[in-house]
């Protein structure tokens, strides 16, 4: 796999993770964006695949949620290792 198409793809896994987080945490995409100051509708976007996020707004959302970014990073970096 190109370098390139790994970063998305790692990129792609780690907004999967944090979704996959917010849902577990039964927390709404309006209280996420309450506590991380990001709109509900650029949330929505991003989780969708419809938005490239930029690390701030990564680390803004993992906060919102009270996940750890880092290990998702981690997480997310195996897991596409183990599909390319």
């Amino acid at each position: 796999m190109p370098k390139i198409a790994h970063y998305e793809a790692v990129v792609d896994e780690v907004i999967r993770l944090l979704s996959q987080e917010r849902k577990r945490r039964k927390l709404s995409n309006y209280a996420v964006s309450q506590r991380c100051g990001v709109s509900q509708s650029m949330l929505s976007l991003v989780e969708r695949g419809q938005r490239n996020p930029t690390f701030e707004l990564l680390l803004r959302i993992a906060d919102g949620i009270g996940a750890d970014l880092p290990a998702m990073i981690k997480r997310a970096q195996r897991a596409v290792s183990r599909e390319g």
